[in-house]
């Protein structure tokens, strides 16, 4: 696993083929999409996130999608949307944004606006 320490602040695109934990800044866009992504406990990221496997300890400012799962463990913020067919949000957690579950789900986060979903998508976040 590769790991992004407390000091690394890194802005741009972030893609990869392997599992990676941050632990210090990120800003932009991150893609991991056949592995997971950690966001650790002292992780900030503000960017779009895509990846198999979301674990959020820190905070993530942007919307979360996942092919496989998203976990938000008690310590774990998101502000943005998330879209996974799998979601795990531990007692204590935060999600500030709307949530796409089932098996289309990932990849709704993408380019979509509230204006652009159906109705019915609208309503359960």
């Amino acid at each position: 696993m590769a790991s992004f320490g407390k000091s690394i602040i890194f802005k741009g695109d972030l893609t990869g083929d392997e599992d990676l934990e941050i632990e210090g800044r990120v800003e932009g866009q991150v893609k991991l999409p056949n592995h997971q992504l950690t966001i650790g406990a002292h992780g900030r990221v503000t960017a779009q996130v895509e990846a198999k496997h979301v674990v959020v300890i820190g905070h993530v400012s942007g919307n979360v999608s996942a092919s496989e799962r998203v976990e938000v463990q008690a310590t774990g913020i998101v502000d943005g949307d998330i879209a996974a067919p799998r979601l795990l949000i531990a007692e204590g957690a935060v999600v500030n944004g709307s949530i796409s579950m089932g098996a289309a789900a990932a990849g709704k986060t993408t380019g979509t606006t509230p204006s652009s979903e159906p109705e019915a998508a609208r309503k359960t976040g």
